[in-house]
């Protein structure tokens, strides 16, 4: 059975896949903090979203989330 840490392995001697995952990782810092800073307040994520909602910069952020997000799956999918 192969674990996520060997398919990333595997993945990043592709040198195209290693810059794509390397520049995203500014982005990647971002949304790590966002679960992380909840987590730490026991809060759910209906919770923390309806704290920040009223937050303008909270809504850019996570806009800008969901279009990490999408790049990272899109990429990991279209690696298969």
């Amino acid at each position: 059975m192969i674990t996520l840490n060997n398919m990333l392995s595997d993945q990043m001697k592709d040198e195209e896949f290693r810059k794509e995952y390397e520049a995203i990782q500014p982005e990647m810092d971002v949304i790590r903090a966002n679960a992380d800073a909840r987590i730490s307040q026991n809060l759910t994520q209906k919770e923390y979203t309806g704290i920040c909602s009223q937050n303008k910069e909270f809504k850019r952020l996570q806009s800008e989330e969901r279009s990490v997000e999408d790049t990272v799956y899109g990429n990991i999918g279209s690696s298969y």
